[in-house]
């Protein structure tokens, strides 16, 4: 019964910025991984990043030195923050999370689009 709710997508242009957050309801299980996956048009989902228990992150090369994910660990809460954002950003985002029963959640996706 858990949903992860994203907030914080929109219509931005590029080089501005956008932050995202994920926030649990329903009965909140303990996650260790929680990332942002990304699927634009006619291209397979890639993770954007992610994040650990322990605060350990990856992200994609493409976004390197431009995304940054957090974590707040009590509430179930992930962010990303958006930095010079790019049209090649432009894709429907999705929360994910995973805990540590290893079952996986998924949000429903949020749109964010970058004119250039």
């Amino acid at each position: 019964q858990v949903q992860l709710v994203e907030s914080g997508g929109g219509l931005v242009q590029a080089g501005g910025s956008l932050r995202l957050s994920c926030a649990a309801s329903g009965t909140i299980f303990r996650f260790k991984f929680m990332g942002w996956y990304r699927q634009a048009p006619g291209k397979q989902r890639e993770l954007v990043a992610g994040i650990t228990n322990s605060d350990i992150t990856n992200y994609a090369e493409s976004v390197k030195g431009r995304f940054t994910i957090s974590r707040d660990h009590a509430k179930n809460t992930v962010y990303l923050q958006m930095n010079n954002l790019k049209s090649e950003d432009t894709a429907v985002y999705y929360c994910h999370a995973r805990d540590i029963w290893n079952s996986d959640y998924w949000g429903q996706g949020t749109q964010v689009t970058v004119s250039s």
